[in-house]
């Protein structure tokens, strides 16, 4: 009812009776004040005149789907949005919807996510109304080999949307965390579920930190937001707007393959290239300088040696980033 009452705010011309809202949606006007009322808590600011209703004056600065959706230019990622109010993690959650036969483009955000998950199972925290924590649900044909390309195509399509909506000199730490200077700003988990032969689907999952003025200790000198980098506030709806759009625009533009623009494009905007790193390969600690990024997503990693190996998966830890 929620959300019902929302829509019909939201596409009236001017005032709408209880009544009239009572009548449309097949509730009681009880229900409809109850709804109102949950949407003014909510921060949405909602005028009530005697004999004329309700109107819709502003919507509240938290994540809502309308204010998404008022941004939003996609065609199918986002179409279908789902705003939680608190959540473990969005990628569980997703996942769940995905295993249940949702379709492809559905995107779940959350005002508060507790229990997210980061790469090599750490945790992932977005703190309510401050960051930006979503996943979006792909249902590619394609084989599970085939699907190699999406993460480092997630990674470059937060980049470019982050370099465009702030300004920022972002990058991207190989795989596809975003940083700004030596700072993580997002991270990015890619899951899939699938048979043998084929993808039954693929979320991805993406935390931005925006709104955090300061961060615990232990991370404060490898963690930073848009808040700290800009000294402004970011609208956490037209942000959302803006990295859906540019996902879809990725995803479609390279046909979900790391076409040869799209690992230039990645290639120019990996900070991890021309460094030294590390890296675990047989129980072995190895280092070298990471040369490139190839058509697989791999990164190549030139030893001392002049032995090439190609790292892709596990953690990396780059010279000079966090």
């Amino acid at each position: 009812m929620y959300d019902e009452v929302m829509d019909c705010l939201i596409n009236a011309d001017g005032y709408v009776s209880g009544q009239e809202l009572a009548k449309k949606l097949g509730v009681s006007r009880q229900a409809v004040w109850k709804a109102v009322n949950s949407l003014r808590a909510d921060g949405f600011e909602i005028e009530s005149v005697s004999n004329r209703g309700y109107r819709l004056r502003s919507l509240p600065d938290s994540l809502n789907s309308a204010a998404v959706k008022a941004e939003l230019k996609t065609a199918v990622i986002g179409r279908e949005l789902e705003i939680l109010d608190s959540v473990g993690s969005t990628n569980d959650y997703l996942k769940n919807l995905g295993a249940g036969g949702c379709r492809g483009g559905y995107a779940v955000a959350a005002r508060e996510q507790f229990g997210g998950k980061g790469r090599l199972g750490r945790t992932w925290e977005s703190s309510r109304d401050k960051n930006l924590a979503f996943s979006v649900l792909l249902r590619p044909k394609i084989a599970p080999y085939e699907a190699s390309a999406i993460t480092p195509l997630a990674g470059l399509a937060v980049c470019k949307a982050l370099r465009s909506f702030t300004g920022l000199d972002c990058k991207i730490k190989w795989p596809n965390d975003i940083i700004v200077g030596r700072k993580k700003l997002v991270g990015i988990l890619t899951e899939m579920s699938a048979e043998f032969d084929a993808v039954e689907y693929i979320v991805i999952g993406i935390g931005v930190n925006v709104n955090q003025g300061e961060f615990p200790e232990e991370i404060a000198e490898k963690a930073t937001s848009l808040l700290l980098e800009t000294g402004e506030r970011t609208d956490l709806n037209k942000l959302l707007a803006r990295l859906l759009e540019q996902l879809e625009t990725e995803f479609i533009n390279e046909n979900l393959e790391l076409s040869r623009n799209a690992l230039a494009e990645y290639s120019s905007l990996c900070a991890t290239l021309g460094r030294e790193v590390e890296f675990t390969r047989g129980g072995r600690r190895l280092s070298g300088a990471a040369s490139a990024v190839n058509a697989l997503g791999e990164l190549v990693v030139n030893l001392p040696d002049n032995t090439e190996l190609t790292v892709n998966a596990g953690e990396v830890t780059a010279q000079g980033i966090y």
